[in-house]
């Protein structure tokens, strides 16, 4: 079984949009499907963008 596979399948969206916010945030042209001609600096950035904006979101969850 492959690691890739969503436990929640609605959730794909979801995450889509989270991660397109995150993109347009940090600079990166983001687009639907494939975005194999990013560096891996832009993919990081973008990564990085949505740890910290989770991170945030617990925390305040947690006040």
């Amino acid at each position: 079984m492959s690691s890739n596979n969503s436990v929640v399948p609605e959730a794909r969206a979801a995450l889509d949009k989270f991660k397109m916010e995150a993109a347009s945030e940090v600079g990166v042209n983001l687009k639907q499907g494939y975005n194999g001609d990013l560096t891996s600096r832009e993919a990081g950035s973008v990564g990085g963008q949505m740890v910290k904006k989770m991170i945030k979101s617990y925390e305040e969850s947690l006040k």
